[in-house]
């Protein structure tokens, strides 16, 4: 009898080990080996992955796009008293950014630049935190990581404009992009990021996106992740790392916008005494969308306290998943945390994944979870539209109050204007078709 070897690579697989080729050379060889070869042994996640049971990227994910490069591009409007930093197609594009515009106490540089130095203390920052480390995506993120920005605010320097950094993707040609980028805040700071993904044209593009915050004693940090609409054939994965020291102060809004197939996950770490996280997210669905938000919050430290708030609004066929567990590790005492995910569906056709777990090993501690799934109110519905409103705009209504819980926690009043527009816009566009 004869045995044959049967190679299991896919096409995937094998477009995946030529980018790593191509990118092995550009600096941490080191790290990009060790990362490699830890996603290797991961492969692309399926659902027997028990943190990728409702997204199959395996099977979403046969043909993988050839990495984007810089090129020529027209940049989109940017908001009133931001200062922004462009990360175009996996490169870093200081002549489009307004570095000059950054405030004193905060530094920008290049990743691609860091990574050829070999500076020892930014790639032991780049490397993976305890609970994000067996993430087959942020491995490969690290991998194959093509540009981003290394951001850094000097101790004690209270950031007055927000700094946002704008992941662009032009369109065209389906591309890939893996950037990773690192915000390093300093003791007793103070800075508002945002983090903006958008594509100038829709495409099929494949993103790999890493954020990093390493969050220094006493210091506070809002932030958002704006995560704009795209092509159906996307698929972008966004990973975002938090680790916090004590006193320190993290909150987070994530809006996604639909559009093809999003994971966002976050790995937050609160390891120092009397650290704060805040994590908030809204996902409007419609179509054929797939939003997974999963996360996973370890407390570390005693004293320490956690909130996370989600709203999914979903249309269509789309489909959410919400996976969100809390660990409290040993010692972790005096621990608050609470986790909260709430779905509406408002189609027959759409589909809702929760999954909340928590993990505790510590025993004075309180700790509770909940997730509900529902329609709209019958009884608010009839109110409304028996008082002469159009079902159309009456649903609309109850769809803002549902989301808008969250943006009413914004802080400063023109950025929660920016996010109920664009919620009022998202319900416009579905009025449109009635």
């Amino acid at each position: 009898m004869t045995v044959q070897a049967i190679d299991k690579k896919s096409e995937a697989d094998t477009a995946l080990a030529g980018a790593f080729e191509a990118m092995k050379s550009k600096g941490a060889p080191a790290l990009r080996q060790a990362s490699w070869e830890f996603f290797t042994r991961k492969g692309l996640p399926t659902r027997r992955v028990e943190a990728w049971h409702y997204t199959d990227l395996r099977a979403s994910l046969r043909v993988v796009a050839p990495l984007g490069a810089p090129g020529a591009i027209t940049l989109p409007p940017a908001t009133e008293g931001r200062v922004r930093l462009v990360v175009a197609d996996g490169a870093f594009r200081p002549e489009l950014s307004d570095v000059a515009a950054l405030p004193a106490g905060v530094e920008v540089a290049s990743l691609a630049d860091i990574l050829a130095t070999e500076d020892a203390a930014a790639l032991t920052a780049l490397g993976l935190p305890e609970n994000a480390g067996a993430d087959a995506i942020v491995a490969l993120n690290a991998a194959l990581m093509q540009d981003g920005v290394v951001l850094r605010v000097a101790p004690a320097t209270e950031v007055a404009k927000t700094i946002e950094i704008l992941l662009l993707s032009t369109g065209g040609e389906a591309r890939s992009a893996f950037t990773r980028s690192l915000v390093v805040v300093g003791d007793g700071a103070k800075a508002k990021i945002v983090e903006t993904s958008l594509a100038l044209t829709p495409s099929g593009a494949q993103e790999n996106h890493v954020l990093a915050f390493s969050i220094g004693a006493g210091a506070e940090v809002e932030h958002i992740a704006d995560i704009g609409p795209q092509s159906e054939s996307a698929i972008r994965l966004f990973s975002l790392l938090v680790t916090t020291q004590a006193k320190a102060s993290f909150k987070s809004l994530g809006f996604i916008e639909g559009g093809g197939l999003v994971r966002r996950q976050i790995f937050a770490r609160l390891a120092g005494e009397e650290a704060d996280v805040s994590l908030d997210g809204i996902s409007l669905l419609g179509g054929k969308d797939h939003a997974d938000t999963t996360l996973v919050v370890e407390h570390a430290a005693a004293n320490c306290k956690s909130r996370e708030r989600f709203r999914n609004v979903l249309d269509g066929q789309s489909t959410g998943v919400f996976q969100g567990k809390v660990v409290v590790r040993p010692g972790a005492q005096k621990t608050d945390g609470s986790m909260q995910s709430r779905a509406l569906l408002i189609s027959e056709n759409a589909t809702m994944n929760n999954k909340p777990e928590l993990e505790i090993f510590a025993d004075d501690v309180v700790c509770g979870h909940g997730a509900t799934c529902g329609r709209l109110d019958a009884d608010q519905l009839f109110y409304l539209v028996a008082r002469g409103l159009p079902k159309h705009e009456a649903e609309a209504l109850l769809i803002e109050g549902f989301a808008g819980e969250i943006i009413e926690a914004l802080g400063e009043e023109a950025t929660r204007d920016i996010y109920f527009e664009r919620i009022r816009a998202w319900l416009g566009n579905r009025g449109a078709g009635k």
